[in-house]
């Protein structure tokens, strides 16, 4: 088959089917945009439990004898609890904060309102054990082993925060793979829709090559490259969707959140992984979906 035939026909049978051309092209390129969206839900998501989890730590606030008289941490029930944390399995590191490096803490934390800063200082925080795990799952190991230990008087951790973080990245990423799945059944039936109309409009000059010769694929590749052709610019449209969408739209949305370590930033490594990933399978779905209605609609 000659290409410049080939080409031919496919871009005589884009123009003859232009609505229902650019139909399919909108479509692909939104039902792609939606799953890219679910799947940078997922990095997103993936990124986050893992920037947490890195820095997920259960604090042991110490009581007010300990933090009043025990700066240091040198005299019981302070130095057996530090000796002791450290000796426990899942454990990575114990970290001892007094009163004065809390109120430290506190300034850089809340730097741009002083008068939380005021506040702080007068109602002084405890000091506090900061136990960072090998393991988030190490948890309640941990927290069983210390929580009512003499000393103690109250434990806080992440876990909980993290976890519903992670679940609302989870519901994010189902409902855009939701949308995605809704709008793929459109541009599947789109790509019916379009094979069959392409076929019927050159129903007599496909006869006439069938009568003279040609083979099955000679008269019907042109319709399958249409299917593909289209769904190559929506992958494409898609595509510069997501690398518009992330400064127009994330970075506006989460700005203040990535600003503060708050979560991890979305960067354009996510979007090419993305990418990659969503331009192919447009296109194969598309080739997939037009030869499949070749195959059983396409018989003469």
């Amino acid at each position: 088959m000659r290409l410049s035939f080939l080409f031919t026909e496919v871009a005589d049978g884009l123009r003859r089917n232009l609505t229902m051309t650019v139909a399919m092209i909108l479509t692909t390129a939104v039902s792609l945009m939606m799953l890219g969206g679910g799947m940078l839900s997922v990095r997103m998501a993936d990124k986050t439990e893992n920037f947490f989890i890195g820095r997920l730590e259960v604090r042991f606030y110490l009581d007010d004898s300990v933090s009043e008289t025990d700066p240091d941490c040198a005299a019981e029930p302070c130095k057996s609890l530090l000796a002791d944390m450290k000796q426990t399995s899942g454990v990575e590191s114990v970290q001892f904060l007094n009163r004065a490096d809390a109120l430290e803490e506190a300034k850089k934390l809340f730097e741009d309102q002083p008068e939380m800063v005021q506040y702080i200082a007068d109602s002084p925080l405890p000091a506090s054990l900061r136990v960072k795990m090998t393991d988030a799952d190490q948890y309640q190991h941990i927290y069983d082993a210390f929580a009512t230990r003499e000393g103690v008087r109250i434990v806080a951790n992440d876990k909980e925060f993290v976890d519903r973080l992670v679940s609302l990245f989870d519901g994010l990423r189902n409902a855009a793979f939701g949308l995605a799945l809704v709008m793929a059944l459109a541009a599947m039936l789109l790509v019916l829709n379009m094979v069959q109309i392409a076929a019927f409009t050159r129903r007599t000059e496909v006869g006439i090559m069938r009568l003279v010769g040609a083979t099955r694929w000679y008269t019907q590749l042109p319709f399958l490259l249409e299917a593909v052709a289209a769904a190559f610019v929506g992958s494409v449209l898609a595509v510069l969707g997501l690398v518009i969408a992330r400064p127009l739209v994330i970075d506006r949305a989460l700005g203040p959140l990535f600003d503060s370590n708050v979560f991890p930033r979305i960067t354009g490594d996510d979007i090419a992984v993305v990418a990659l990933t969503i331009a192919p399978v447009g296109i194969v779905f598309a080739a997939v979906t037009a030869y499949l209605t070749l195959r059983f609609y396409v018989r003469e």
